[in-house]
């Protein structure tokens, strides 16, 4: 590097540091600034920014300089996700580079490498037990394989996310193991007690995660004296994030992860970041705080770089890490959108979207700054039930009815449920059930197909394919959890693999089936349907303008119960999507279409004219429509 470019380095990073000052620091100022060591963490931090800034790629730096002039690259229609364990999709890191061909042509831009840094052995809640946050698992390759593929990612256009886990760490993290020692400032890196007196106080007013095999949020050590808490599991350590050292550490680890071609931090579990006494120590302001300060810091030092946090939360609970108030376009660049996915399946089981058109429309505002959702119909993780009872109750449903309702519909035991899923944990105190299952098999494609039903395959087809144009058009990155666009069943042998028998997760966790894949390319039965239509719609997605994240998202009544709708209204035009969540046909007045936007009754889906049958628009069982 020549003087002139080290110069030119310089105050780049010093021109974005003040663009960015007040969002790190006035956070931390709070969180922080009572602390005889606050100033000297201060320039510590400020140290570690200027050092990952000198560290990173010439390449990379010119790709912040990109997104800093595009800053809503992320919320264009061409982006679409696909979400996969490495081992599952590819055998390993090198595989992943065998299977980019096939990204592309079903339109990804995006892929999200389920938990991919070094797991604890054993039991590692899926990967999400982290023992060393700068080395990748050695069953999936090394740090250079990584970077090798990420570059590969990058020059086809495709973004990758990765996981950083935020709330805790694999009791074998080189800082549990000092603290296990003794080591007392690494026994302030974690939540440890002497006595389970302040545990039982706390527990008080927590909810247990795992209630099956994890119960409770506490694990008492006596080989060392103390409790540690353990919101999670047992071999998963909480991070004191009131302690300064923790969020520099924090930092370090992103910034290392962000030059190593990482442009999609995924924080995991950022609801729990934050303790306090009588709370459920969950989503408490310093949460807040603190994920502002962490994307002002990338914002100095990766600019390139965006931040998913997944908060699996209530509507009004989850919109704050979109930025909300002070934090408002500062904070979270994407969150899951997890309401809307309930509401999918919610809508699908009852053939009634009331309570779906009520909550996406009193919760969600029709547009977000600096920020969009990543939208998705399952994802690796259960299905939960965040039905509110206040929810429930405005459309005229008993929330803990709809709830067990939709619990026993996708296991498949409710009579004439078309579902075939299994239950994952049951908490005796609330009555809350939660669901496994991978999309085809809750949708009914496993149990149609088993049975040799012809016509419940079609539903079953149709089901799948509706929610893929549901969350291509809501407002967001869409998010394929792998598998799905071949229509995967689920995975029933999953108990075989001891780590995994405990954890009905692993149901909906298939291995990819590369034979499927190969009858699917070539239009072979159900799998090449499914395929043909998820191409289909994702390609539709990138040549409609209107869906861009920016975009307004305005919920429609339809004045029809089965029947789900809302506009993406654009500067210019609109785009009226349409959802028929039952097997029957449906009809709209054509007058309704015009009065919501519609211009003239061409479905930008399908690329056909809508034709109306006595002023109304006819729409098929399970029909997805966008009308232009």
């Amino acid at each position: 590097m020549t003087r002139t470019t080290r110069d030119f380095d310089e105050r780049i990073f010093a021109l974005r540091l003040e663009r960015s000052r007040a969002d790190l620091f006035d956070m931390l100022e709070r969180l922080y600034g009572h602390r005889a060591d606050y100033q000297p963490f201060c320039r510590k931090l400020t140290a570690a920014l200027k050092a990952a800034w000198r560290e990173r790629s010439d390449e990379l730096k010119w790709l912040d300089l990109q997104r800093d002039l595009e800053p809503d690259w992320f919320q264009r229609p061409d982006r679409a996700g696909y979400v996969f364990y490495v081992d599952r999709f590819a055998g390993n890191l090198k595989g992943v580079l065998d299977r980019l061909d096939y990204l592309e042509a079903l339109g990804v831009t995006y892929v999200h490498f389920m938990p991919c840094l070094k797991p604890r052995p054993g039991d590692s809640d899926g990967g999400y037990s982290v023992m060393d946050y700068r080395a990748v698992d050695p069953a999936l390759g090394t740090m250079a394989d990584f970077e090798t593929v990420a570059t590969a990612l990058r020059s086809r256009g495709i973004s990758l996310c990765v996981d950083l886990v935020l709330n805790h760490t694999a009791k074998e993290h080189a800082w549990a193991k000092k603290a296990r020692k003794g080591v007392a400032k690494y026994q302030d890196y974690y939540l440890m007690f002497d006595d389970d007196t302040l545990p039982k106080q706390y527990e008080q007013t927590l909810v247990e995660v795992f209630p099956d095999n994890a119960p409770g949020s506490f694990t008492a050590y006596p080989d060392i004296g103390k409790w540690v808490w353990t919101t999670f599991n047992e071999h998963q350590w909480d991070l004191n994030w009131a302690n300064p050292q923790v969020f520099l550490e924090m930092v370090g680890v992103m910034l290392f992860l962000a030059n190593k071609g990482v442009d999609v931090l995924r924080f995991d579990a950022v609801a729990f970041m934050w303790k306090r006494m009588g709370t459920r120590c969950q989503s408490e302001p310093e949460v807040h705080l603190l994920l502002h300060a962490l994307r002002a810091a990338t914002r100095i030092a990766a600019p390139a770089v965006i931040h998913l946090e997944e908060a699996i939360v209530g509507p009004d609970e989850m919109i704050p890490y979109l930025g909300r108030g002070e934090h408002y376009g500062k904070e979270g660049n994407l969150a899951y959108h997890n309401s809307l996915m309930v509401q999918f399946w919610s809508a699908l089981a009852s053939r009634d979207t009331r309570l779906m058109t009520h909550v996406l429309a009193s919760h969600f505002p029709p547009v977000l700054a600096n920020a969009t959702y990543a939208t998705y119909i399952r994802c690796h993780d259960d299905i939960g039930w965040a039905v509110t009872d206040e929810d429930a109750r405005d459309v005229g449903l008993d929330g803990r009815l709809h709830r067990a309702f939709l619990s026993d519909f996708y296991e498949g035991v409710f009579p004439g449920s078309f579902a075939k899923g299994a239950l994952f944990q049951f908490n005796p105190q609330t009555g809350d059930k939660r669901i496994s299952g991978t999309f085809a098999s809750l949708a009914g494609l496993e149990k149609a197909e088993a049975e040799g039903d012809a016509e419940e395959i079609e539903r079953a087809i149709d089901r799948i394919l509706l929610g893929h144009a549901l969350i291509a058009s809501y407002g967001g990155i869409p998010l394929i959890y792998m598998g799905d666009e071949i229509a995967l069943p689920n995975d029933w042998g999953y108990t075989a693999e001891p780590t995994h028998a405990h954890d009905s997760r692993w149901l909906h966790r298939p291995a990819m089936d590369w034979q499927r894949v190969a009858g699917a390319m070539s239009g072979e039965g159900t799998a090449g349907r499914v395929l043909a239509g998820v191409r289909h719609i994702l390609a539709r997605r990138c040549a409609t303008p209107e869906l861009h994240g920016a975009n307004l998202t305005v919920i429609a009544e339809t004045g029809e119960d089965g029947l789900f709708a809302f506009v993406r209204q654009s500067p210019g035009t609109a785009v009226v999507c349409v959802f028929n969540f039952t097997e029957s046909w449906a009809s709209l007045p054509g007058d309704w279409a015009v009065a919501h936007g519609a211009t003239a009754f061409r479905d930008t889906l399908s690329q056909s004219d809508v034709g109306l049958e006595d002023g109304r628009i006819v729409l098929p069982p399970y029909a997805r429509l966008w009308l232009r």
